[in-house]
C-alpha cells in the first residue's frame, strides 16, 4: 500500500494529469506537490532572477505560488489536501534528491517547456531522468 505520493508540478496539461492520477487512484495516500523553480536556461534567466533575490526561499515560494493554487484547487475538487514543497534549480536532480522520502513518483510525461529546444537541449527530458534513476517506483502519466 502506498502512504507518500510525490508529485512533481510544472504549468503543463501532463502535470495535473498527474496530480489528478494520484488524488483519484490513491485516496489514502498523503500526496506532496513539489514544484522546482529557477531552472537553468541558456541565458540562466530565472535562475539568475532568484540568485539576485535578497530571500531565496521566500522568492521561490512566492513563484511557486500560481502553481500551488492550482494544485489546492483541483485537491479540493477531490476533496483532498495536499502538502507543497519548493525546489530550486534543476528539476530532476530536485526530484531524484526527493524520491527517496516517498513509496513513488507520479509526474507527467513532459513539462510546460517541452517544445523549447533549447530547454530540451540544457535540461534534458526530466520524466526519463526520474525513470532511469529513481530508488522508488515511477508513474508516468499522458
Amino acid at each position: 500500500m502506498l502512504s507518500r505520493i510525490l508529485v512533481p508540478m510544472d504549468d503543463s496539461e501532463p502535470a495535473g494529469k498527474a496530480l489528478a492520477y494520484a488524488l483519484e487512484n490513491f485516496p489514502d495516500a498523503e500526496v506532496t506537490v513539489l514544484h522546482v523553480v529557477g531552472v537553468p536556461s541558456m541565458l540562466m534567466g530565472q535562475a539568475a532572477g532568484l540568485a539576485l533575490e535578497d530571500d531565496l526561499d521566500d522568492a521561490a515560494r512566492e513563484r511557486a505560488e500560481p502553481v500551488f493554487e492550482r494544485v489546492r484547487k483541483r485537491a479540493a475538487d477531490h476533496d483532498r489536501e495536499v502538502d507543497t514543497v519548493v525546489g530550486v534549480g534543476h528539476p530532476a536532480r530536485n526530484i531524484l534528491d526527493r524520491a527517496d522520502n516517498y513509496d513513488t513518483v507520479v509526474l507527467g510525461s513532459h513539462g510546460a517547456d517541452w517544445n523549447r529546444a533549447s530547454h530540451r537541449f540544457l535540461v534534458g527530458n526530466v520524466a526519463g531522468t526520474v525513470v532511469r534513476r529513481a530508488s522508488v517506483p515511477v508513474t508516468i502519466v499522458r
